[in-house]
């Protein structure tokens, strides 16, 4: 199993505890340490220690450049280990390339979270191409909704090879909710009022879109005095200049440093409304009950939007405010976001995943 990010292995590490449960299975677990310092906390909550760790993102590392030095380190390992499947999550750089040295090997590729798509492959960029890439090469395609099955059969995928199994991030939620360490996590702000939650770094909105976003979220503070918010702002000094520039000493907005997941879910379940960039958070937040407004232009994640959990604001000033505003002034249209049912899963599909895959590779 090989990931990078912090959501790469929230979301696997519920599939590495299933597998370590059966007798019949022999799980490596491998970093890439694309996101390091994220990755570790995510895996500390789990109790998982990675087999080998490439630590290959550098200071402004390039995609190309990441590309570069994955692909050999890759190469290495699984010719020492000859693994009868590689696991890869979701969308990132290390997904790909993990798939692609794999194929290069005749190793079958599994991978989870596939077939999401928003059909524009600059938004959003990697990302985007990045599943598309994947899926060329995938032998066991695990859909978490049926719509992402449909989407991997448009594109030809035999139906023996899609497997609908639901989301591995609601089997990571609900163990989480049931530890100790959750019910004893203090929350790094206060939370007094309304609190909004957001996450921004997405590449495609560096930049000018990224300081809409700024503005219009200052605006909705500077206009009503029971709202809060919590900012924790991303380390990659393209998101935290402009976050800092506009937000910095503004009353009642607390940016923070990136939290360790157990805070940061924590907050999360404090929230009054999430706002976000992120693809995994959309799915997090309803699991939770907290409505979501996603600022992009195009989301992945549709099923959100169509269930009511979720609103597609974009990307601009106003269309977030005007947003932001409506939930503010209107508690009841707020409140029945919250109650919406997830669409996401029932939490067992880290299981149903397990069960192919010893099915098929063992």
């Amino acid at each position: 199993m090989v990931f990078g990010t912090r959501p790469e292995a929230i979301k696997l590490a519920p599939l590495v505890r299933e597998l370590k449960g059966r007798s019949r299975s022999d799980v490596l677990v491998v970093t890439t340490g694309q996101h390091r310092e994220l990755l570790e906390q995510a895996l500390d909550v789990f109790a998982i220690r990675p087999d080998a760790d490439f630590g290959i993102m550098l200071p402004e590392q390039t995609l190309a450049g990441l590309t570069s030095r994955l692909l050999p380190a890759l190469d290495r390992l699984i010719s020492d280990e000859r693994p009868d499947v590689l696991v890869v999550q979701g969308d990132t750089t290390s997904a790909f390339v993990s798939a692609l040295a794999a194929f290069y090997h005749r190793v079958p590729v599994a991978h989870v979270e596939a077939g999401l798509r928003t059909d524009n492959p600059a938004d959003p960029f990697p990302e985007e191409i990045n599943r598309r890439l994947t899926t060329v090469v995938t032998d066991f395609h695990f859909a978490p909704t049926a719509r992402a099955r449909e989407r991997l059969l448009a594109e030809g995928v035999s139906p023996h090879r899609v497997w609908v199994t639901g989301n591995t991030v609601v089997d990571a939620l609900q163990y989480i909710r049931g530890t100790d360490a959750f019910r004893r996590t203090p929350l790094p702000v206060a939370c007094t009022g309304r609190l909004l939650l957001v996450t921004l770094h997405r590449r495609e909105s560096w930049g000018a879109a990224l300081e809409q976003m700024c503005r219009a979220i200052r605006c909705v503070v500077e206009r009503h005095d029971d709202v809060r918010v919590a900012f924790p702002v991303h380390l990659n000094p393209a998101v935290r200049d402009c976050v800092v520039r506009v937000l910095n000493g503004i009353d009642r907005v607390s940016l923070l440093q990136p939290l360790d997941y157990l805070s940061f879910l924590a907050l999360m379940d404090a929230s009054w409304l999430v706002l976000t960039d992120s693809g995994g958070v959309q799915e997090e937040a309803p699991v939770l009950g907290k409505p979501v407004l996603v600022l992009r232009e195009t989301t992945e994640r549709p099923e959100a939007i169509e269930s009511g959990v979720a609103k597609l604001v974009g990307t601009h000033e106003r269309a977030i405010t005007d947003a932001v505003e409506a939930l503010l002034g209107d508690s009841a249209q707020r409140d029945r976001m919250a109650r919406a049912v997830s669409p996401f899963g029932d939490g067992h599909a880290s299981r149903r995943i397990a069960d192919v895959l010893m099915e098929h590779c063992a």
